[in-house]
């Protein structure tokens, strides 16, 4: 009970990707059952003419036999039948949805998440993310008990031996030139993307150096992958590769680095497939999608270019409602969180890195080459705790500090604070011409925001 005497609001089963949580903890395979069972339950009872079909895979986490066990004999025991597709990227999932007609998909996967969690998302017909109502349906079902089939009514487990290859079939269709002449190394994160990128990538005729493709069930984004860049930079230098490629867990992002070893985020990764899209006719109505936390950088860069940017709040589902609402063609995150609607339905690393690729190789531009068409201003985020974050909001000091700021940087800068989801937290972002005025900057707003009582 709260100090009124009221209930306290009950905590939403799904967050912003799925349900997830340390495996074996809040994350049970009793919970996963559940939850599992549950969706079937909600497909019958929006479409009882048939059967429910749902594709199941994971990325290679220890925990993730355990929780697909669950998952299976949830979907089972509700008449479900399933699919298994095995250890691979969760837009692998998303596309075999699609492509097999199926009315379910699930992931299991944490994805840059540590090896003890993991998590459980879920895909509607088509591949779709979930809409919030669905999932506040099946959250409703969890835990509580309802009709189970018996005898040929028990679900059915098929596994599906040629699902790898389906996947990298409609990467490849979705890639615009062959890649021979590259060299390129691709960081794994010993996660879902160990088999299919570097088979992917070299079918499309890059010559692939792997690293950290070698999952054991524990080693998944342990100082590998997208959130660790040094592996990576060090075998690029030491291979001479042309760049390297970096995946997380689930492989729905794709980073990358030049051939010195430079960092080339989601901002410029989009920046050069806009301009690569806009040259063959594919960027809907010359417009590109970000959040507001991409780099001013990235404006500057897409206004010069005649591009419109579009922003949306922090999270892929946001770049998803717009760019569907819209029929754009292309968006995502800083992240290396990369959508291209026209080839897939959820951010997909191994498609962004061939389309980069592509590019590379039908100009003959090395990657700094490509990327240099964005500056990528320095970005300093502060993260401040505050008792009340309505109260700094509203409050007339820190918005006049905010408008002195603006001032000051002018159109050389930009000023964001945003108050956290899930803390009381409120992050102050300033980007400026130099890291020295963006963190002078954003630190003298941290002071303004913290004395706000």
């Amino acid at each position: 009970m709260t100090a009124n005497g009221a209930k306290p609001a009950k905590a939403r089963l799904f967050g912003t990707d799925g349900v997830r949580g340390l495996a074996n903890g809040d994350l049970t395979p009793e919970l996963a059952l559940s939850v599992s069972a549950a969706a079937a339950r909600v497909l019958v009872a929006h479409d009882s003419s048939h059967r429910p079909v749902a594709v199941v895979g994971r990325d290679p986490r220890a925990s993730g036999e355990m929780l697909q066990a669950a998952v299976c004999a949830g979907l089972t025991s509700a008449g479900a039948d399933v699919m298994q597709v095995g250890v691979l990227p969760t837009p692998a999932v998303a596309h075999l949805v699609g492509e097999l007609n199926a009315d379910l998909g699930v992931m299991i996967s944490a994805s840059h998440n540590p090896m003890p969690d993991n998590g459980i998302k879920l895909f509607a017909a088509g591949g779709h993310k979930l809409p919030d109502a669905l999932e506040d349906e099946i959250e409703a079902l969890v835990g509580r008990p309802g009709t189970r089939p018996t005898g040929a009514g028990v679900g059915r487990i098929y596994d599906i031996t040629d699902a790898l290859d389906r996947y990298i079939a409609h990467l490849l269709k979705a890639t615009p030139h062959r890649l021979e002449g590259l060299r390129v190394v691709v960081d794994c994160a010993n996660g879902a993307a160990w088999a299919a990128a570097p088979q992917a990538y070299r079918e499309a005729g890059a010559e692939v150096i792997a690293i950290h493709a070698l999952p054991d069930g524990e080693n998944i984004n342990d100082g590998c992958g997208s959130t660790h860049l040094d592996a990576l930079r060090e075998a690029v230098r030491a291979e001479r590769a042309d760049l390297g490629i970096a995946h997380d867990g689930d492989a729905d992002r794709c980073l990358a680095v030049d051939a010195a070893g430079e960092l080339i985020d989601g901002d410029q990764i989009m920046a050069v497939l806009a301009l690569a899209m806009r040259e063959s006719g594919e960027l809907v109505e010359d417009t590109l999608v970000a959040t507001v936390m991409s780099n001013l950088g990235l404006h500057l860069a897409m206004r010069e270019h005649g591009i419109e940017l579009r922003t949306t709040a922090v999270g892929d589902r946001y770049v998803l409602e717009e760019l569907r609402a819209n029929s754009f063609s292309l968006g995502g995150e800083q992240s290396g969180h990369v959508v291209l609607p026209g080839h897939a339905t959820t951010g997909d690393g191994l498609l962004t890195a061939l389309r980069l690729m592509a590019r590379m190789s039908s100009t003959g531009r090395g990657l700094a080459d490509l990327a240099g068409v964005m500056r990528r201003l320095p970005q300093v985020l502060v993260n401040v705790k505050v008792a009340d974050k309505a109260a700094v909001a509203a409050s007339a000091e820190v918005n006049a500090a905010v408008a002195a700021v603006e001032a000051e940087l002018g159109d050389t800068g930009r000023v964001l604070l945003r108050p956290s989801g899930t803390e009381q937290l409120v992050r102050v972002m300033v980007e400026a011409p130099s890291h020295e005025a963006a963190g002078s900057a954003a630190h003298r707003l941290a002071d303004v925001v913290s004395s706000v009582r």
